[in-house]
This record gives structure tokens, sequence and C-alpha cells, in this order.
């Protein structure tokens, strides 16, 4: 029963003391792993498959059309409704002449059939419509471009919105790891000057609010900690119970931005396809005023007879045709140039649109690349100034414990030593948004 006591509670110590593997997470693969979890690059890949039906639907115009009909008619004798063929009286006169025509006699009256069956089929094939499907299949062609354009500026939206909830999140863990830092520094200056002896009652106050207060700001720190993982763990498809390590640090040196003037954008391609779109739709458009050429022929089966039961014992007539047919459209009321001009309309508009888009893009990207360059500059002055900071805490530390300085002092030179951590950690996370910014407007 010992040993089993034994054995019991080493397992227990086994299971509680084993380590929680986290699972590591590198920059790139969270940024994979958010691009294929999005729902707007869903969208986009759903809007270019929307984009491609239209063109078939657009060339689907380019062939040929077969139709079919087939027409059942049964007379009715309004006089009787009920009777079977439908009987016509004739006068004497005109009956003596068609028994005539007959072989002799009088005809008094003639059985009409009530039975009419007919079916036909007709073939159209358009020759030349003089540009009205040309310039719809080039529109749709436009509209396809634009949305894989559309992509790939969402494609750079999702991208940037990963990187910067990355480098949040990792900004996060850095900020926790400076606030323990921080509060075990304190903890220590009020274990050294309680273990000194008497400690002095303002600086025994003094630590005592500042362990306070940075236990607050390690607890805020651990929330927001915490908030940003479990946002970056959702859009990258990750069990929010799942813990996770980000992998990748924080540089200490930025290389220059190689970078060229702005030409092109994914949205001025965007707009430049949509320009054109809505121009090739007000041709196409003012082109329905045109004539179109087009083949046809046409075969029809057509069969009388006074029972339903004997319409298809007898051969019945047969007729068919083929030859090319020019449809002119004469009075449609304007419509087409009504159209026509709603599209050049819109054209107009977004052409206004893409040089607004330029001349703000390019401000924005040039931005980008000068706040990059400013920070850059700064920062080995900041991490400098950093330095200096941490060697005045040691100082104002040495005296402290030696009883030459006050708790205030200490605490001055604690929160500047802090608030230069953070501004460094803020200034390098600065930079790589700053970056991230240059590829997604020109890259």
């Amino acid at each position: 029963m010992r040993k089993f006591t034994r054995f019991l509670f080493a397992g227990l110590a086994m299971v509680i003391c084993s380590p929680v593997f986290a699972m590591d997470l590198s920059l790139e693969t969270a940024v994979e792993k958010i691009l294929d979890e999005s729902q707007d690059m869903k969208k986009a890949d759903a809007n270019i498959k929307k984009a491609q039906a239209s063109l078939d639907a657009a060339n689907a115009n380019r062939w040929f059309k077969l139709e079919a009909s087939a027409t059942y008619m049964n007379l009715v004798d309004v006089h009787d409704p009920f009777s079977g063929s439908m009987n016509m009286k004739l006068p004497p006169q005109l009956g003596g002449l068609v028994g005539s025509f007959m072989g002799g006699g009088t005809v008094s009256e003639i059985e009409m059939p009530d039975n009419i069956f007919m079916a036909g089929v007709t073939f159209t094939q358009p020759i030349y419509t003089f540009g009205k499907i040309g310039n719809a299949v080039d529109s749709v062609r436009s509209a396809i471009k634009m949305s894989e354009t559309s992509k790939e500026m969402v494609r750079r939206e999702v991208r940037y919105s990963a990187v910067d909830l990355y480098w949040t999140a990792k900004m996060t863990d850095e900020i926790v790891k400076l606030a323990e830092q921080d509060l075990k520094s304190a903890r220590d200056a009020r274990r050294n000057l309680t273990s000194a002896g008497r400690a002095s009652r303002g600086n025994l106050v003094k630590i005592e609010s500042d362990i306070a207060a940075k236990e607050i700001s390690l607890s805020d720190a651990k929330f927001n900690r915490d908030t940003a993982h479990r946002m970056l763990k959702i859009l990258a498809g990750i069990d929010v119970d799942e813990e996770i390590n980000l992998t990748t640090e924080f540089p200490d040196k930025f290389a220059d931005l190689d970078v060229k003037k702005l030409t092109t954008t994914p949205e001025w391609e965007l707009l430049n396809q949509q320009i054109r779109m809505y121009e090739k739709s007000a041709r196409s458009k003012r082109d329905g005023a045109l004539p179109t050429l087009a083949a046809t022929a046409s075969y029809n089966y057509t069969s009388i007879t006074n029972s339903a039961d004997t319409l298809f014992d007898k051969e019945g007539e047969q007729s068919a045709y083929w030859g090319l047919a020019l449809q002119v459209p004469i009075f449609s009321g304007g419509i087409n140039r009504a159209n026509a001009t709603i599209d050049a309309m819109n054209a107009e508009a977004v052409r206004q649109d893409l040089d607004k888009s330029k001349k703000i893009t390019t401000e924005k990207y040039n931005t980008a690349i000068q706040q990059y360059n400013h920070l850059r500059g700064n920062l080995a002055t900041l991490q400098n100034a950093r330095d200096l900071a941490s060697k005045a805490y040691g100082f104002s530390r040495q005296r402290f414990i030696a009883g030459q300085t006050s708790a205030i002092e200490l605490a001055d030179a604690s929160s500047g030593l802090y608030q230069l951590d953070m501004a460094l950690l803020n200034s390098k996370y600065k930079i790589l948004m700053a970056a991230e910014s240059v590829k997604k407007l020109g890259e």
C-alpha cells in the first residue's frame, strides 16, 4: 500500500511538473495562416469566379441559338362544344359546285378536322453585330482584371493587418517583460531597505506606493498581452486555448529601403480597368442602335386530323427555309443613347477618383519612406539614451543600497529607464510598420 501511495504521488508530481509546450509562431507563418483564414480573401476569390461567369454569359451571345416549339390545338364548335369533328353546312349552290369538283352529286356539309399539331425548329447565328457583342465582352474582361486587382489589394491589406497584429502582440510580450523587471527592481529596493535596519518611513512609503503602481501596470500589461494573443490566434485559425510563442524578434538594426518612384499601384490599375470597363460598356450600348446581320434557318411540321389518335398516322405538311436576316432597330425611345451616357459619366467619375488617388497615395508612400528614414536615423541616439538611463539607474540603485540617496531619486531613475525602454520598443514597432506601409503601397 505504501509503495502504491509513493508511485501515485510520484505520478502526480510528474504530471504537475511536466512543461506546457507552446506553439512556435513566426511572423511569416502567422501571416500565411491569417491569409488562409481571411474571409476577405475568400470573398475576393468568389468575385473573380463571378466575373469569369459574366464573361461566359457575354461570349454566349456570339454562338448560335437553336429554339424548338410544339403546339397542339383542338378546335371547338361553339354551338356544340362536346361534339367530335366540326361540320360546316354548305348552301345548295356552293354544295353543287363542290360536288362537281369531287366527281358529281351535291355536298351538303363538310367535316372540318379539329386536331392540329405543329412543331418547328429555328436556328439563328449572329454574323456581324457592329460592335455590340465585342465591346460588351471587352467590358467584362476589364471587370475580370478589376476583380483580380482587387484581390491583390485585399491581400496587401490583410497582410498589413496581420503584420501589425503580430508586432503588436510581440510588443505586448516585451512590455510584460519590462513591467516584470520594473516590479522586481522595486521589490529588490524594498528588501534592501528593510534589511539594512530601521528604514526611513518616507522611503518605505514611497517604495510601497511604487510597488502598488507597478503591480497594476504589470496586470494591465498581461491583460493587453492576452488580448493581443487571443486576437492573433482567432484570425490565424489557432485554438484560443493553445499557448503560442512568438519567435520573430524585434531587430536591432534596419537596412536602407530599396524603393523607387511610385508609378503604379493595384488601386490605380483597378481604377484604370474600371474606366475601360465603363467606356466599353458605353460603346456596346451605343452600338445597340446599329443593325445585326445573322444567318437563320427553320423547319416546321404540321398535322391536321379528325381524331387525336390518328394525329401521327399519316405524313403531315413540312416546310423549311434558310437565309440571311438583317435586323434594324428603328425606334427605341433613345434608351441606347441614355444608357451610353450613364456609363460615360461613370467613367468620368472614376477618372476623377484616379487623379485623387494618385495624389493621396503618392503622398502616403513618400511619407512612409520619410518616416522610416527619420525613425531609423534616431534609433541609435534613442538606444544610447536608453543605455545611459540604465547606467544612471545602476548608480542610483547602488547609492540607495548604501543609504546615500532617497527612494524618490531611485524611483525617478527607474521611471526614466522604463520610459526609454518603452520609447525604444515603440520606435522599432513604428519603423517596421513604416516599411510594411511602403510594401503595401508600392511593392
